[in-house]
C-alpha cells in the first residue's frame, strides 16, 4: 500500500479509472503516511473520517461511470481556505474554533471534481511569513535534511504545510496561496512544483484575506502535469469575487510535452546581483542551457525597477493586511478575551490573538495609511508598482517567458537567529518572487537540482498575464530534461 502514495496525480487518476485501485485504498494509504509523519507538523487538522466517506462515494461514481475530473484524489487544503463544517483558523490563535458555514469557491470546485479532503495544512499565520515559523501551531519541518546533519529545516512559507505534505507523500496534491511567493518559495525548498496563476485566474472568495490585490490561489503537486490538471479545475470566473477574470480557461494539460523550438526566454540582469549564491547561479545557467539545447532563444532583458520591488511590496501588503485584519475583534467569532469594557475586549483579544509577525505588519500598514504618510509611502508605492508592471510589459515584447531562480537560498534551519532576530533578512527571501506578484503575472516553480548540502533548489518560469499555457509548456520541457529525483 505504501507504493500507492508514490503515484502522481495523473497516475493515480489513471489507476482509479482502470479500476486497478479503489479510492478507499488510495485514501487509506495517505492516512497511514499522515500518521507516520506527524513529526513534520504539516497538518493542523486531520479529517480521515471525512476523506474515507468521500472516497466511498468516489468508488460508487467510478462503478457508475460518473466520476469527476479529480474523482477520488486525496488532497490537503491550506488552512487559509474556508471549508464548510471543517475548522479554519489561518493558523492564528484569534480564529480559534472557527468553523465556516460556507465553502471557498476553489475548494468547492475541487470537491465538485471529486477530491477527498485529508485535512487542513499548516501555514504562516494569516499567510504572513517565509518559513512557516509564525504559525500558532508551530513550524512545519521540511522532509529534506542537509547532508551529515539532523537539524530540522524550514519548509518555506507561507504554504509550508502544503509543500511539505506533498513532498512527504502525505497527500497527492495540495492547495496553496501566493501573495509574494508563498506557493513558489516553499515548493522550491521542498523539491515540489507549484504555480501562482495570474491574479484573477482563481477566485479569492472564501480565502481568508491577507493582501487583497496580491493574494492568489494555486496548486502544489509533484510535477508540472499534476499542477496543470489541478489548475484546470481550480481556475474560472466567479461572480462572488469582483476581481475574478471572465477570460476563458484553456486546457493547460494540452500544451505539455510540446516542442519549444523558437521559444524566447528572457534573462533579467537584475536577478543576477553581485553576491548571488554560486550554486543558485549554476542551477540557473544549467536550466538556460537545457532550454537552449531544445531550440529556445535566450534573450537578455532588463527589469530596472526590480530593485524597488521588496520595499514596494512591504508597504502595499501590510497596508492591505491592516485593513483586512481589522475585522478580527473578538466580537463575532474566534478568540474573545474579556475586559472591563468593550475597548478592553477589542484590545485584549487582538493582543493575545495575533502573533508577533502579524502585529508587526498591522503596525507598518496602519502607519503607511495614516494621515500625513499616505502620500509619502502608500501612494508612492502604488506608482512604483505600476512601473514594475510596465517593466514586465516591455520585457515581454522581446520574450515569451522569463527564467529566474525561485529563491536566493535553499532551506535554512528552523530557529535561524539571523532570520528571527532581523525580519528583513526573512523578507529578503522573497527577492525573486515579489515583483511577479506586484505585476499580477503567472509564475511556476519547479525543482531544478540539489545544493552541495543535498537540498532542493528551484527555478521560476514567469509568463505574460493569462498565458499560463506557455509557462506550462516551457516548464514541461525543462522538467523532462532536469529529471529531478524526488523524495
Amino acid at each position: 500500500m505504501s507504493d500507492l502514495v508514490k503515484l502522481t496525480l495523473a497516475q493515480a487518476k489513471k489507476a482509479l479509472n482502470d479500476k486497478k485501485i479503489s479510492s478507499v485504498e488510495l485514501t487509506q494509504a495517505y492516512i497511514a503516511e499522515m500518521e507516520k509523519n506527524r513529526n513534520l507538523n504539516a497538518y493542523v487538522l486531520e479529517t480521515p473520517d471525512i476523506a474515507l466517506k468521500q472516497a466511498k462515494i468516489s468508488d460508487e461514481k467510478y462503478a457508475k461511470n460518473t466520476a469527476g475530473a479529480l474523482e477520488g484524489i486525496p488532497m490537503g487544503i491550506k488552512d487559509l481556505f474556508c471549508t464548510k463544517g471543517i475548522r479554519t483558523t489561518a493558523c492564528s490563535h484569534i480564529l480559534d474554533g472557527f468553523v465556516p458555514p460556507y465553502e471557498s469557491t476553489v475548494t468547492q470546485k475541487l470537491l465538485d471534481a471529486g477530491i477527498n479532503i485529508l485535512g487542513k495544512l499548516n501555514m504562516d499565520e494569516f499567510a504572513m511569513g517565509g518559513s512557516n515559523e509564525t504559525s500558532y501551531y508551530g513550524p512545519v519541518v521540511n522532509p529534506w535534511k542537509a547532508k551529515n546533519s539532523d537539524a530540522p529545516l524550514v519548509a518555506g512559507g507561507s504554504s509550508g504545510g502544503s509543500a511539505a505534505a506533498v513532498a512527504a507523500h502525505m497527500c497527492v496534491a495540495a492547495t496553496g496561496t501566493d501573495t509574494g511567493g508563498s506557493i513558489r518559495q516553499p515548493s522550491a525548498f521542498c523539491g515540489v512544483t507549484g504555480i501562482k496563476p495570474t491574479y484573477g485566474r482563481c477566485s479569492r472568495y472564501g480565502i481568508v484575506a491577507f493582501a487583497s490585490s496580491l493574494d492568489q490561489a494555486g496548486p502544489i503537486a509533484q510535477n508540472v502535469e499534476d499542477c496543470a490538471l489541478l489548475l484546470n479545475v481550480m481556475a474560472g470566473y466567479d461572480a462572488k469575487d469582483s476581481t475574478s477574470s471572465q477570460k476563458e480557461v484553456p486546457d493547460f494539460s494540452a500544451v505539455l510535452r510540446q516542442d519549444i523550438k523558437g521559444l524566447k526566454v528572457g534573462v533579467p540582469a537584475e536577478f543576477r546581483p553581485d553576491g548571488l549564491n554560486a550554486e543558485i547561479a549554476a542551477c540557473w545557467d544549467k536550466g538556460l542551457q537545457m532550454l537552449k539545447d531544445r531550440g529556445a532563444e535566450i534573450i537578455n532583458i532588463s527589469l530596472p525597477h526590480t530593485k524597488y520591488a521588496l520595499a514596494t511590496y512591504y508597504i502595499i501588503a501590510p497596508a492591505e493586511a491592516s485593513s483586512n485584519l481589522a475585522r478580527y475583534d473578538g466580537l463575532r467569532y474566534g478568540l474573545r478575551v474579556n475586559g472591563a469594557h468593550l475597548d478592553d475586549m477589542y484590545t485584549n483579544s487582538r493582543t493575545e490573538g495575533f502573533g508577533r509577525e502579524v502585529k508587526r505588519r498591522i503596525m507598518i500598514g496602519t502607519y503607511v495609511l495614516s494621515a500625513g504618510y499616505y502620500d509619502a509611502y502608500y501612494l508612492k508605492a502604488q506608482k512604483v508598482r505600476r512601473l514594475i508592471r510596465n517593466d514586465f510589459l516591455e520585457a515581454f515584447k522581446k520574450c515569451d517567458v522569463i527564467l529566474t531562480p525561485t529563491a536566493p537560498t535553499g532551506a535554512f534551519p528552523i530557529g535561524d537567529k539571523s532570520m528571527l532576530e532581523n525580519p528583513i533578512n526573512m523578507w529578503l527571501n522573497d527577492v525573486f518572487t515579489v515583483s511577479v506578484s506586484l505585476a499580477g503575472l503567472p509564475a511556476l516553480s519547479l525543482p531544478a537540482g540539489l545544493s552541495g548540502e543535498g537540498l532542493p533548489l528551484g527555478l521560476q518560469i514567469i509568463g505574460r498575464a493569462f498565458d499560463e499555457e506557455t509557462v506550462f509548456k516551457a516548464a514541461s520541457a525543462l522538467e523532462n530534461d532536469i529529471c529531478f529525483v524526488r523524495k
